[in-house]
């Protein structure tokens, strides 16, 4: 089972955008073939984006997307990295999730994720990751 942090960006991608890869890796969060690994602070930032008047989702939309995900998801209690690791702190939740989780970390900014700030973590843009949940395992 391949273990997915995705980052907001690609959560609002897989709701807008409902052909593309975003929207191919939630579906195979919500299928089982893959596990969104979540921590509060993530689960928070989901909610007040989600929620932004500018996207238009209604909140009843909201509210079931975000009970999925919360039912689908892995829980994880992360260990803090330091502060100014990453170029923008607010992502410093993401990486942290996903080396606590071993899990791939998905987002389409690459560039916020230096190779040599990630301390190993696997970090793959939504379509690299899409391949990889979808490969056919080796036996």
């Amino acid at each position: 089972m391949t273990l997915l942090v995705l980052d907001t960006k690609g959560l609002v991608s897989g709701v807008l955008t409902p052909h593309g890869p975003c929207a191919s890796l939630m579906a195979a969060i919500l299928t089982g073939s893959a596990t969104l690994v979540l921590d509060a602070r993530i689960f928070d930032e989901y909610r007040e984006v989600l929620a932004r008047p500018k996207f238009g989702f209604s909140k009843g939309a909201v509210k079931s997307l975000l009970q999925g995900l919360h039912a689908f998801s892995e829980w994880v209690t992360p260990i803090p990295l330091p502060p100014d690791l990453l170029p923008d702190p607010d992502d410093l939740a993401f990486l942290e999730l996903a080396l606590s989780a071993e899990a791939i970390l998905v987002t389409g900014n690459l560039r916020h994720f230096p190779t040599s700030a990630c301390r190993g973590a696997t970090v793959l843009d939504p379509m690299a990751a899409l391949i990889r949940v979808t490969a056919p395992t080796k036996d």
